[in-house]
């Protein structure tokens, strides 16, 4: 079939894996329309880390095919999807694990939460979050081995590109995350990059979460996402009245959770071997509270 990828793509061409990967999209978008007797429309723009493209099933129902670039982070998407059962979250149709590939319930109209009144989207995360706390363990990473793994990165990642930022973020960091992780928590299933992009407006209900990348461990940690989500205002005052909202509101550790976020944050806070100035300052205001 032809397809056209959107430009959001692009970056994957130059890894190896990512090329050989947006080449064989073609097959996969084929063999998928086979397997699930689908009618695919044009690709959705935007996505960077999948493709997905609204479908017609036979019968007239409609879904969404969404086809990942193999990655650690949405390795588990499928089951995390299975866990929720639509509990404020997109439904899982079916899934092909050797294509990587789901197919999910459509949102329509689809409109994304951040073109809501910043704190009414506030509202509608914190209304979100305690519907996305199921136990959780095995398949999912666990949150503590995830934060472990930042907390060994982090240095060579600042390194990498040119010590943007103070040293202290990147000592305050690691101690932070590595303490964090040492300390046990209830295994609650995590999306661990919920923002008011990943929320659809729908019509079974007001707003569904998608695209989880999902962890298993505090619930506390669910903060992150949210706090760090500078398309509900990028200022100190912004992000660390999120931060208030968010733990008051669901009764979560504040230290925790803005231990969490800064450290998750930093972590993230790389593109290559470059630095996100927005992912830097909402670190820096969140250490230095």
């Amino acid at each position: 079939m032809t397809l056209d990828v959107p430009p959001s793509l692009d970056h994957l061409r130059r890894l190896e894996e990512g090329q050989a990967w947006l080449d064989a999209l073609p097959r996969l978008m084929t063999e998928c329309a086979e397997q699930w007797s689908l009618e695919i429309g044009p690709p959705y723009p935007g996505s960077y880390v999948s493709l997905a493209a609204p479908v017609e099933r036979r019968g007239g129902e409609l879904a969404v095919l969404k086809i990942q670039y193999p990655h650690r982070e949405s390795e588990h998407e499928a089951e995390a999807l299975r866990v929720w059962d639509g509990d404020g979250a997109v439904r899982l149709l079916d899934s092909d694990s050797m294509r990587h590939a789901l197919l999910i319930e459509r949102c329509t109209p689809g409109t994304r939460l951040r073109h809501e009144d910043p704190e009414r989207a506030l509202g509608v995360l914190v209304g979100l979050l305690p519907r996305l706390w199921k136990p959780a363990g095995e398949p999912f990473t666990p949150l503590a081995a995830e934060a472990a793994g930042w907390a060994v990165g982090l240095r060579d990642q600042w390194e990498r590109a040119g010590r943007p930022f103070a040293e202290r973020m990147v000592d305050a960091a690691v101690e932070i995350l590595s303490g964090l992780a040492a300390t046990p928590a209830e295994a609650i299933l995590l999306h661990q990059d919920l923002h008011a992009d990943n929320v659809l407006r729908a019509e079974r209900e007001p707003w569904l979460v998608i695209d989880p990348k999902p962890l298993a461990g505090d619930r506390a940690f669910s903060a992150a996402p949210i706090v760090r989500s500078y398309e509900l205002g990028h200022s100190r005052d912004a992000v660390l009245g999120r931060l208030d909202r968010i733990t008051s509101e669901l009764g979560l550790d504040r230290e925790r959770a803005r231990g969490w976020a800064m450290g998750q944050t930093l972590a993230w806070a790389f593109e290559g071997d470059s630095a996100l100035p927005q992912h830097v300052e909402t670190a820096r205001w969140l250490l230095d509270v």
